[in-house]
């Protein structure tokens, strides 16, 4: 059952728990943050997914044998919850002396018990560590616009007043920026991102984007809510043909958080970037 967030394990000493323990996942509803940004729960302005990779996935054998594998999980943006981060872990690390029969095991027990803690289906892939390094580092599609030389002096609440377009020319491009920091709401602590900006629609003035990322430095919110809120804000100036929002995070406690919001249906890369 979803309970208050300041229920949850954030920023409270807890047992390590090496047993399988699904009650550890803490769902969080979605909908108080989305009424907060003016969103009607029941027409989401958007698409999309959190993608969640844990480095940290561990379990046993029938024969008692430990096994490492890299974790991803796809929940829905629409899910009526999120799971807060440091319950993923808790019960991620209760699998660590917990016996499968093989794979196709553990996947079904992940699949039930995290699309039972998000309320909607959880896609879950479970990759040996050769598959991933296969895969190599990415670096964020588009034109990175951290190089411009502004004077910045407003680090939060976030003001999407900044943000700045011009009406007379319509472009597609795609933008990114790696200054993108917010903090935890519970704990406090900073969570550092790359944000990635695509869209049609008329032409950002990337100076001000860039200060307008900058103004959610201070900003205490969830990874998802932020990528909401600024999802909404460059709707709202634009008016896009198009438009998709998505942030790497760096890893906390061997989970990284990738939350995309679009316009319409998206393939996700899902390759880390150079600081997850």
């Amino acid at each position: 059952m979803a309970q208050d967030v300041h229920h949850s394990p954030l920023g409270k000493a807890t047992e390590y728990v090496a047993e399988y323990a699904p009650e550890l996942l803490f769902p969080i509803p979605r909908t108080a943050k989305w009424l907060e940004l003016g969103i009607d729960p029941a027409a989401l302005p958007f698409q999309g997914v959190d993608l969640w990779n844990c480095y940290e996935l561990s379990w046993l054998t029938e024969k008692g044998k430990p096994v490492v594998a890299i974790g991803e999980f796809a929940i829905p943006a629409h899910s009526p919850c999120i799971i807060e981060s440091k319950s993923f872990k808790l019960y991620l690390n209760s699998l660590n002396q917990t016996r499968f029969a093989g794979r196709e095991a553990l996947l079904e027990v992940l699949a039930r018990d995290l699309s039972a803690a998000a309320g909607a289906p959880v896609a879950v892939r479970v990759r040996t560590l050769d598959e991933v390094a296969e895969e190599g580092v990415a670096r964020p599609a588009g034109e990175c616009i951290d190089e411009l030389d502004i004077a910045i002096d407003h680090y939060g609440p976030p003001d999407a007043g900044l943000l700045r377009c011009d009406r007379q020319r319509v472009v597609s491009e795609t933008l990114h920026s790696q200054l993108l920091k917010s903090n935890c709401p519970v704990t406090g602590q900073p969570d550092w991102g790359t944000v990635v900006i695509d869209y049609t629609g008329p032409a950002l003035e990337r100076a001000a984007l860039l200060a307008y990322v900058v103004s959610l430095r201070m900003h205490g919110d969830f990874h998802e809510q932020c990528v909401e809120r600024i999802y909404l804000d460059l709707k709202a100036l634009l008016a896009p043909e198009r438009l998709t929002v998505h942030a790497r995070y760096v890893r906390r406690g061997g989970l990284d958080i990738n939350p995309y919001r679009s316009t319409h249906p998206l393939t996700v890369d899902n390759r880390r970037l150079v600081r997850q």
